[in-house]
């Protein structure tokens, strides 16, 4: 039997990350992996691979429909899926293999095969051919993830009504693809296809697309991607979805209660994610699981059993990668003795449509429930030089500060490269800036994140420059 200090069950970004923290910090550190390769959900089926393909995709409709207006005259352009496919899968593997040279870099040992508890402080593994080891360990951390979620009448059969697991494996550019859940997974893949020229309709339960965003963002990405084709059936409850062999069928209840019927080639089911915890054996150390199927823990990411704790996916809190590595550096802090801190509030979100969408802090939504005296400032876009220049107009940037002391409280966006301009509020935020602390902030000219600036200016005294 092999000893360790601390061992970690799941090599996605928070396994893997902890993994690598807790052997900087000088503990004999071991990872088990139920693949043959290392990375998770987010590296082998998840943020990797679908952003790769969303760039493959967007760079075809840039030459579809942009080239011309820049100047460049191109004939015949196509679309190869198999070749986009093959890239992806290529980028797949450049980083899986990035991850194990960390894990030898760091002497963290690596175990393959399904891990599942003994006791507290034991694991067998169960390698694909049957073959048992066993591992005693001072610490677990459980970092199993997610898997794709569904309900009733809706059960994928992987065929026609897919995952994303699926979907980012299609050989074929679908005529039509059916989208069940307007949030991050269904808007993004669907994005993906609607660029090759495939009629997306979205069915989503919710009144908003990304419901749990900002309305400002819903209402703009609704407006955008509906230029882009998409068509939305907004308040209808999916009652079931049917393989008809060539396509499928769905029927669901609008929100008058009628009963409509669709019909397309595929049918996405991108209703979220739901915990993984199944062949763990918790059963067999006492670890408590709730209703929802999240392993829970305390403020300290610790489980009810103290030797054990839990991060990322398969805990309460946004299923974000991001998120997770920072819990596995937290509980890799806490047991070497240190005193670290994480504030959820400022873990930002991102929809990687384009424009992107980001956000971080609190909703104006939110904080007028909470009872918030709040001041808003929006900027769009399309006012920006660098926006006009590069015919990425579109978007807004909406700044949320406290009425009285003008701290920042949100900063929700939709923009080109969104996803990276969401970090200078994040920065701001961590060290409770003002609005009027961004606003008087040297930004560059012609960039993007002039309109940070601007929406700043807006919420301060309603002093924008340039609109």
């Amino acid at each position: 039997m092999s000893n360790y200090d601390v061992t970690i069950i799941g090599s996605g970004p928070g396994g893997y990350v902890a993994a690598i923290r807790c052997a900087q910090l000088g503990m004999k550190t071991a990872l088990i992996e139920k693949y043959s390769t290392l990375g998770g959900t987010c590296l082998n089926v998840g943020c990797i691979p679908s952003k790769a393909l969303l760039d493959s995709s967007e760079h075809y409709h840039n030459a579809v429909h942009n080239f011309k207006e820049h100047g460049i005259d191109v004939k015949d352009v196509k679309a190869n899926i198999k070749q986009m496919i093959q890239r992806k899968n290529d980028v797949v593997a450049q980083t899986s293999n990035g991850v194990k040279f960390l894990m030898d870099k760091n002497n963290i040992d690596v175990h393959h095969g399904m891990g599942s508890f003994i006791d507290k402080n034991t694991i067998k593994v169960t390698a694909d051919d049957g073959t048992e080891t066993s591992i005693s360990s001072k610490y677990i951390i459980i970092a199993t993830g997610s898997k794709p979620n569904f309900f009733p009448g809706m059960e994928p059969d992987k065929k026609r009504i897919i995952t994303s697991t699926e979907a980012l494996n299609l050989q074929e550019i679908p005529k039509k693809m059916l989208v069940i859940g307007g949030g991050v997974i269904g808007l993004e893949l669907g994005s993906v296809f609607a660029r090759l020229g495939t009629k997306i309709e979205v069915v989503e339960f919710a009144k908003t697309i990304i419901p749990t965003m900002d309305s400002t963002l819903s209402k703009e990405l609704t407006r955008v991607l509906k230029k882009e084709g998409f068509k939305f059936h907004l308040e209808h409850r999916v009652q079931k979805v049917e393989n008809k062999g060539k396509g499928v069928v769905l029927t669901a209840l609008n929100k008058k209660g009628e009963e409509v019927t669709m019909d397309a080639d595929y049918c996405l089911v991108a209703v979220g994610r739901k915990p993984y915890t199944a062949g763990l054996g918790l059963e067999n150390t006492g670890v408590a699981v709730n209703d929802r199927g999240q392993v829970e823990v305390n403020d300290h990411l610790q489980t009810s059993v103290s030797n054990i704790y839990a991060i990322g996916d398969v805990i309460r809190g946004s299923m974000l990668a991001h998120k997770a590595e920072e819990e596995g550096v937290y509980v890799a802090e806490i047991l070497a003795g240190q005193k670290p801190h994480i504030n959820y509030n400022l873990i930002p979100g991102v929809v990687y449509t384009w424009p992107e969408v980001a956000a971080v802090g609190k909703t104006e939504e939110e904080l007028k429930a909470e009872g918030r005296t709040i001041k808003v400032g929006q900027f769009p876009i399309k006012a920006l030089g660098r926006a006009r220049a590069s015919m990425d107009t579109q978007g807004v940037v909406k700044v949320i500060a406290d009425a009285e002391t003008d701290e920042v409280l949100g900063v929700h966006m939709i923009a080109a490269r969104a996803a990276d301009l969401i970090m200078e509020a994040v920065t701001a935020m961590e060290y409770r800036a003002s609005a009027e602390d961004i606003s008087r902030i040297y930004h560059p000219h012609p960039t993007y994140s002039e309109a940070v600036k601007e929406a700043a200016l807006a919420a301060t005294e309603n002093r924008p420059l340039h609109v």
